[in-house]
């Protein structure tokens, strides 16, 4: 992680905390300003949802419950069915503030697997 400190006009400061990703022969810098989501997966079912977040976590939404996450724009959030994991959702920047019904989401996904035998 770099810290870097810029003086801006009017005499304000800004400390920025970034991982920087490479730096060139003049010295600028590129950084990495990964963008998050905040919003709310929602499992209306009767019964828990298995959930695959790749390098982030793997949840069981409970039964008739409500986790909020923060997640990086691009993320995806998988399921299995039938033996393979399947996206379910990449996250963007619609998802924002949002409660997504993940019950009704998966039904859809696996209706159109279905479909596509």
């Amino acid at each position: 992680m770099k810290y870097l400190f810029f003086t801006l006009a009017l005499g304000c400061s800004l400390l920025l905390v970034a991982p920087v990703q490479a730096s060139t022969p003049q010295g600028e810098v590129a950084i990495s300003l990964e963008e998050k989501v905040v919003f709310t997966l929602r499992n209306n079912s009767l019964k828990s949802i298995p959930l695959l977040i790749p390098g982030v976590m793997n949840p069981n939404l409970s039964p008739q419950s409500n986790s909020g996450v923060t997640l990086k724009v691009g993320q995806k959030i998988l399921f299995k069915y039938k033996g393979k994991k399947r996206i379910l959702l990449i996250v963007d920047e619609s998802l924002e503030g949002k409660t997504l019904n993940v019950s009704r989401l998966l039904k859809e996904k696996k209706r159109e697997i279905d479909q596509k035998k």
